[in-house]
């Protein structure tokens, strides 16, 4: 029972989910959505490494050449 308890712990705190939609899911649901949510922290987690590393192939360092221009009409909009 306290394995239960668990999943709905992770799912309420990891996940968002409320008490009421984890325990009316039924039980192969539920556990796709935990090895999921597990899966994607863990990738998330591995790519904040591997961008804290500069292992990040698509980091790229902003430069006067490469950094964002705001639009014409929202610079207009707040007078800057």
């Amino acid at each position: 029972m306290e394995s239960v308890y668990e999943a709905f712990f992770f799912l309420k705190y990891s996940g968002g989910w409320s008490f009421s939609e984890a325990y009316n899911l039924p039980i192969g649901l539920r556990k796709w959505f935990i090895e999921r949510l597990s899966k994607q922290l863990k990738d998330e987690k591995e790519a904040i490494e591997n961008a804290q590393n500069g292992g990040g192939s698509n980091s790229t360092e902003l430069t006067a050449h490469n950094s964002p221009r705001m639009p014409k009409e929202l610079k207009n909009f707040i007078g800057d």
